[in-house]
């Protein structure tokens, strides 16, 4: 039996428009791999995006296939690709794919948010120069985290598009094997239609949860019509802090060679999305009622409680330095607290050179930005790693991550126990935690920068009821009014009331 010829390359990056540029250093320190390193990584524990052990396992269970790895790079979500960096990736990724030819198919794992310094559409640059590269003839599956901002480009040069179904993301997996399966069924003859349609709204992220709430029904709702000629439905909430034109709700529909159904179901779903938009708020906790908050559990009037800084979330490029929170938490003095994970090499790298024990000044951004001001007061270094581990739960579960060299520190006259650590990572995994030594389950309150991942990894210790969201400043705030839009299509929902959509004769 013939094996096809699969390629694989994808590009991951949630680009943030108002925060720093995304260097080499970044992919670097996270992931930035080539040719048959990725097929050995992608059949271990490893550092690579989850999609790939996913669609190596199905591809393998499925039948023969000759896996053709180009290059995955992966950085932490920051500001738009160094222009230099990304030329770089364009010019592997072409070289890789002219000397694999001839393929039979090609799998692109992006995570669908990226843009360059000098390009603001670099995923559909990417699949793009893919199908000029390998012809007509050659199929593409691309897969996208939830929160990609899609281009038509995109849509026309691939044959599926295959987005997330769960925030936090834990289906990772199930869709790059489903990737793979359509793969396998365009290789036996199947060809595939697909319809597109942006709608003027950005949703702010902490209302694109899918457990409840206006885009869960709305991916319940495309979930209804997948089967028989129905091949896919992805409903995507977008980033919109890529301050892009391409910014909005996405709805992508694949059939199986019926575009006019692709089309019916596209509009169906946008018509719902639309008329519901007015769903997608959510109200959060000022400085001030979180502190309150806190110290109601702490008391023992309420269950323990997450608070999550959302605004400063590593997970959507926040630099997750900003010390709103941990200032007024500790000025009040409020007792059972746990705040993770606040981002300072210098003050981890002062944590490690005191030593287990010792006391310490823990001067919090002693480089202040935007943002971000400097904090000090007395600590106790309680414990020292090198932030590697395995996860355990939610979207970090049996991958490994890298915090850097890490700390956990007790503030004097509060009594917080703050983990520091070295690389931008949202707290989303309770071994990030756990791994200093520090018991969940006896704090009165736990403050996570993270917008929602955090969520299927503390979910044992916090049904939904006892987290709260915190309006504080910073780089991804949920207050879309707090920035100065440049690029992003205006007039669009919430930013402008009035933002109307006209639904298409077709698509």
């Amino acid at each position: 039996m013939y094996a096809p010829r699969v390629a694989i390359l994808g590009l991951h990056l949630e680009a943030n428009a108002f925060a720093p540029p995304t260097i080499r250093e970044d992919f670097d320190r996270q992931c930035w791999e080539e040719g048959e390193t990725i097929s050995v990584l992608a059949r271990q524990i490893s550092h690579l995006p989850s999609e790939l052990p996913g669609f190596y396992a199905r591809m393998d269970a499925t039948g023969d296939w000759v896996p053709v790895p180009i290059v995955i790079a992966g950085a932490p979500p920051g500001g738009p690709i160094a222009q230099d960096v990304f030329l770089d990736f364009l010019d592997r990724v072409r070289v890789g794919l002219a000397a694999a030819l001839p393929l039979d198919g090609v799998y692109i794992p992006s995570h669908g948010a990226s843009s360059a310094m000098g390009d603001e559409d670099s995923d559909g640059t990417l699949v793009a120069l893919v199908r000029r590269i390998v012809g007509p003839a050659v199929q593409i599956v691309v897969s996208h985290d939830l929160h990609c901002n899609v281009s038509e480009r995109l849509v026309e040069a691939c044959d599926a598009l295959v987005v997330y179904r769960t925030n936090p993301h834990v289906d990772q997996r199930e869709r790059a094997a489903e990737s793979a399966d359509l793969l396998r069924e365009m290789f036996a003859g199947q060809r595939m239609t697909r319809a597109f349609i942006r709608l003027p709204l950005t949703p702010p992220t902490v209302t694109l949860l899918t457990a409840e709430g206006p885009y869960a029904d709305l991916i319940a709702m495309g979930q209804t019509y997948v089967g028989g000629t129905v091949a896919n439905v992805s409903v995507a909430g977008g980033f919109v802090f890529g301050d892009l034109p391409k910014c909005g709700l996405t709805i992508t529909v694949t059939t199986r060679d019926d575009p006019a159904l692709a089309q019916r179901v596209a509009r169906e779903i946008s018509r719902r999305a639309w008329d519901e938009r007015g769903r997608h708020t959510r109200s959060l906790l000022s400085v001030d009622q979180a502190v309150a908050t806190a110290r109601k559990a702490a008391e023992g009037k309420s269950a323990p409680v997450i608070l999550a800084d959302s605004a400063d979330n590593p997970g959507g490029g926040g630099r997750g330095n900003t010390a709103y929170l941990l200032r007024a938490l500790h000025e009040a003095a409020v007792p059972g607290v746990v705040f993770g994970v606040f981002v300072d090499p210098a003050l981890a790298a002062d944590a490690h050179a005191a030593g287990e024990g010792a006391s310490l000044r823990a001067v919090f951004n002693r480089v202040e930005s935007e943002f971000s001001q400097r904090m000090e007061c007395g600590a106790t270094v309680l414990k020292l790693t090198d932030g590697t581990a395995i996860g355990r739960r939610g979207t970090s579960a049996g991958k490994r991550f890298n915090l850097g060299p890490a700390a956990l520190l007790r503030l004097d006259g509060s009594g917080m126990l703050v983990v520091v650590g070295s690389l931008r990572r949202q707290l989303a995994e309770p071994m990030m935690l756990e791994m200093h030594g520090i018991d969940i389950g006896s704090a009165s309150c736990v403050v996570v920068k993270s917008r929602g991942h955090f969520r299927a990894g503390f979910d044992e210790f916090f049904p939904p009821e006892q987290v709260f969201e915190v309006d504080a400043p910073g780089l991804t705030s949920p207050i879309l009014a707090n920035f100065a839009w440049k690029r992003l299509p205006r007039p669009v929902f919430p930013l402008d009331p009035d933002a109307a959509w006209w639904e298409p004769n077709h698509v």
